[in-house]
């Protein structure tokens, strides 16, 4: 997709999604019931945004998002029993959003696909950044919980966009950093920033193994 467009929009709170990632979703308002069913008898794509602070306060309503965002595509639907669905979508563009075109039953916005600054995958620093990343990567995996989300599960053939992609929306970052990270033109730019990001990320102090016990 090139140039505004206008596409319907799923405002989610603290969720950021990268292009090549894929991301499991429950949808159960009505609003967006009538969304999916509607994607799903047009383009089969939607865009996920990002609420912006202070949402709860007109959850209902139309609360802000922020502007950038990323379309997704629907990967798997499921019609659940009590009309609701259970959805993988994957990301695919980094999109800007525009105009809003409709508000009711839920919004669309016109969208801009961002660029993305081309990057050749045998250039050296391409690879050094790579191995940089996937070394922090198995430096936090023995963290668990207090550093990813979800685990990360790279691919050997994976390009360097989608690893980089794949280790954003797995660490676990607030949502102002992942939003930074996804603003960014550049993979080799994201790369270094996530992998500063990463290396913050220190592992707890070994408890004192020798305690009060050796006290006199």
């Amino acid at each position: 997709m090139r140039g505004p467009a206008a596409v319907p929009v799923f405002p989610l709170p603290d969720v950021v999604l990268f292009p090549g990632v894929r991301l499991p979703l429950h949808v159960f308002e009505l609003r967006y019931r009538t969304m999916v069913r509607d994607a799903l008898s047009g383009g089969r794509t939607l865009a996920i945004a990002t609420l912006q602070p202070g949402w709860n306060h007109d959850y209902q309503g139309s609360p802000a998002f922020h502007p950038i965002g990323c379309l997704a595509r629907f990967d798997q639907v499921e019609w659940l029993p009590n009309d609701c669905y259970d959805l993988l979508v994957t990301g695919t563009e980094r999109v800007r959003f525009g105009r809003v075109v409709r508000e009711f039953p839920y919004r669309a916005c016109e969208v801009e696909v961002l660029p993305v600054t081309p990057y050749d995958e045998d250039d050296p620093l391409v690879g050094m950044e790579r191995h940089a990343l996937l070394a922090e990567m198995r430096r936090l995996l023995p963290l668990g919980e207090r550093a990813w989300c979800v685990t990360p599960v790279t691919q050997g053939d994976a390009g360097f966009e989608a690893t980089v992609n794949m280790l954003a929306q797995s660490l676990r970052l607030d949502t102002t950093a992942r939003l930074e990270l996804l603003a960014q033109d550049s993979a080799v730019e994201r790369a270094r920033r996530l992998g500063e990001l990463m290396r913050r990320i220190q592992a707890p102090p070994p408890p004192d193994a020798g305690g009060d016990a050796g006290r006199n």
